[in-house]
């Protein structure tokens, strides 16, 4: 499989994820002209299993470094495969409320609230299970992003020119989102050996694996999680599955790549994370941090 072998070559696809991660939003934008944001969900999960079974086939099963992804799949402990499924499934249930989220109070505060809430639990939850670094550099930070929470939901209170109001029900998804979504994470990283990729532990499973359970479990428990935001919509009227399929090519297709952008962003941020440890702070830093909200996730209309 293919495996990164230098600090710089991790440093640049962690930027490439950041990308990923700033942009794929820049197609739920595009398909909401027409489009429900329950319906397009359908699509995105279909783009993120598709592009964990190319990435797996591919820069998974290449070189002869590692286990490939067929023999790393056949050795895992069920065990292993469990916790990087259930991390799809707690990342999935956290997205699909962070995107009705989104539906009440838009992007500018539905993301800096849910995500950067993630960062402080995620950070507080992994430090308590393994603490490393220094807890007064780490604290202090968790204390800034709480300020920079608040800040954020006054300054858009404060520009709103719309008729978009805040509404509780909107902050209480947003923060739902933010609490389900500093869990998943570790699950993942549980079922892979992140000291050496190339020899990995016997049972344990590669990236490429693990994305590819991960991009299941978010698959799998889509069938439940957008069947009751389909039947219990926060905002209009139920949806019937009957009109996913009234949808054009162009409009699956727009989902579609918006998964697989998120992908591409999620098995990238895995592959370098052997090298910069960078996958879970990065994955939150970018979804918050203003300099990549440009690629599509700052509400522009709204702040």
């Amino acid at each position: 499989m293919f495996i990164v072998n230098s600090y710089s070559l991790a440093i640049l696809f962690c930027f490439i994820t950041m990308l990923c991660w700033g942009s794929w939003g820049n197609t739920q934008k595009l398909a909401a002209k027409t489009w429900r944001y329950e319906l397009f969900y359908w699509d995105y999960v279909v783009g993120v299993l598709l592009f964990s079974v190319i990435s797996a086939f591919t820069l998974g099963s290449i070189g002869t470094e590692g286990r490939p992804f067929l023999q790393d799949l056949a050795q895992a402990d069920s065990s292993n495969l469990w916790s990087a499924a259930i991390g799809g499934v707690i990342f999935n249930a956290s997205n699909i409320l962070l995107s009705a989220a989104i539906t009440l109070c838009r992007m500018s505060v539905a993301f800096p609230v849910g995500v950067r809430l993630a960062l402080v639990l995620g950070v507080l939850v992994n430090y308590f299970n393994a603490a490393k670094g220094d807890p007064l550099y780490i604290f202090v930070g968790v204390a800034f992003i709480v300020v920079a929470i608040l800040l954020n939901a006054l300054a858009y209170k404060k520009a709103q020119t719309d008729k978009k109001k805040l509404t509780s029900k909107g902050i209480f998804i947003a923060i739902a989102a933010g609490v389900i979504m500093a869990f998943f994470y570790r699950f993942v990283a549980a079922s892979m050996d992140l000291t050496s990729f190339a020899h990995s532990q016997a049972g344990k499973l590669t990236p490429y694996t693990a994305v590819f359970i991960f991009s299941v479990g978010v698959f799998v428990s889509n069938f439940v999680f957008n069947t009751i935001a389909m039947k219990r919509p926060v905002e209009g009227n139920p949806v019937s599955i009957l009109a996913y399929f009234k949808g054009n090519f162009k409009t699956h297709l727009v989902g579609i790549v918006g998964g697989m952008i998120w992908c591409v962003g999620q098995s990238f941020s895995m592959i370098a994370s052997e090298k910069s440890r960078c996958s879970h702070l990065l994955w939150i830093r970018t979804r918050c941090h203003p300099r990549f909200r440009f690629m599509g996730y700052s509400d522009l209309e709204g702040i």
